[in-house]
């Protein structure tokens, strides 16, 4: 009986150890389980608030206020989908891109202290209807096109004063009742409201505006100076090229400067031997300070153009509108010119052609929103490539300025 006592005891004592061991086993699975899912819900909730925070920003940059509710949540359904493209437009559909992000954007182009404050204008809401409307932005130096909105009402029910050609008044009633620019402005064409035949149109730089900076008096090579500065991103020290032909030189440059000749061929050829064969396309054009409004002299050269003809009356005499590219070849080829296209032309429109489909334009207009969505300029190698493949795809995409916009805050959303 000892033996079988033994055996019943030591069986006893395995199966209370596998039982415990099951039990352990069973313990420790639960653990793990728990663990397992308390974690994957702090995950989950981490995604989310990252996503959160992410649509916030996008919002914020571009709209420059803070989403609402659902707006949020439609963004961060769209970023969680991987659709962050749909995201970024939701939040350009708020008024203040356009009233806001967008009119500050564009303001400092339209004056000659490249100041933000200064009030809205027929230069500043053309180019806010056309980002709006998605427009050809490669068009925005040739069109024969300028936004308004003279339907619009007040709160108090007052109607915007029409659109004139001899003051601002109708865009700074609108700016100043806070009307809706997304929804209130209207396509408009210059040859109707400034009176222009279609061939002398040359999208914003022959709005009012730019013809009341840029045209009044000078010898409009304003004009072309702050365009290059403007939409390409270049001022004439950048893209200053001492090789180029001298030849259409005007006569009111002075060859010898203070008396030294060394000062004109250094410093004064290089800007003007490109810049005066292509600023002789504004060659009709004047802004009449009296009237307020644009003037322009089909086939008859503005007097200004004259103007100190004595300084040197060898120099070139201005016959037309005629203008020549100079900057084709030598160092400023680099800027990426259209070669399908003329070097040479008549009229501020085919000139406004040249310059807008050139590299240098697209790439600026691109640095140009990173900077307004992202509030810095790009400062390395990650953000030149960013800037590289947004331009790249702003031109093979036609030219559309939203999707520039939307891809520049979704670069600076944060991680």
């Amino acid at each position: 009986m000892g033996n079988v006592d033994r055996y019943l005891s030591d069986t006893k004592s395995a199966l209370q150890q596998r039982v415990t061991a099951k039990l352990l086993s069973a313990v420790l699975l639960s653990g793990l389980l728990y663990g397992a899912c308390a974690n994957a819900d702090h995950l989950g909730a981490q995604e989310q608030a990252q996503l959160r925070n992410q649509a916030k920003r996008i919002h914020d940059r571009l709209a420059g206020v803070p989403p609402d509710a659902a707006t949020l949540d439609a963004m961060v359904s769209d970023l969680h989908d991987g659709n962050p493209q749909a995201a970024a437009m939701t939040a350009m559909d708020n008024p203040n891109f356009y009233n806001v992000t967008l009119k500050n954007w564009a303001t400092p182009w339209t004056n000659r202290d490249q100041t933000v404050f200064a009030p809205l204008n027929d230069y500043s809401a053309t180019v806010i209807g056309m980002v709006r409307d998605d427009k050809a932005f490669n068009t925005l130096l040739s069109t024969n096109v300028v936004y308004h909105a003279n339907s619009a009402r007040n709160e108090a029910g007052q109607t915007a004063p029409d659109y004139s050609r001899n003051n601002n008044n109708h865009y700074e009633w609108l700016e100043d009742n806070g009307i809706d620019l997304s929804s209130e402005l209207i396509e408009g064409s210059q040859t109707t409201l400034l009176g222009i035949p279609d061939k002398a149109t040359a999208g914003v730089m022959t709005t009012r505006a730019a013809a009341a900076a840029f045209f009044v008096a000078g010898t409009n090579r304003a004009m072309f100076r702050f365009t290059l500065l403007n939409h390409m991103c270049n001022d004439l020290e950048q893209v200053k090229d001492n090789t180029r032909s001298p030849d259409r030189v005007r006569q009111d440059v002075s060859r010898s400067p203070g008396g030294d000749s060394r000062i004109y061929l250094n410093n004064c050829v290089g800007c003007h031997a490109g810049m005066d064969p292509m600023a002789q396309a504004f060659a009709y054009y004047e802004f009449n300070e009296q009237s307020g409004a644009m003037e322009y002299t089909d086939n008859a050269v503005q007097a200004k153009y004259f103007n100190n003809a004595e300084t040197f009356s060898p120099g070139f005499i201005t016959p037309d509108d005629s203008w020549d590219n100079y900057w084709r070849e030598g160092q400023n080829s680099l800027l990426g010119w259209d070669t399908s296209r003329s070097a040479s032309g008549r009229g501020a429109k085919t000139m406004g052609q040249e310059l807008a489909n050139s590299d240098a334009f697209a790439s600026c207009q691109v640095k140009k929103a990173f900077k307004a969505v992202c509030l810095r300029d790009p400062i390395d190698g990650a953000d030149r490539n960013e800037i590289k493949r947004i331009t790249a795809a702003f031109q093979s995409g036609g030219y559309q300025m939203k999707p520039v916009f939307a891809e520049a805050a979704l670069y600076c959303k944060g991680n």
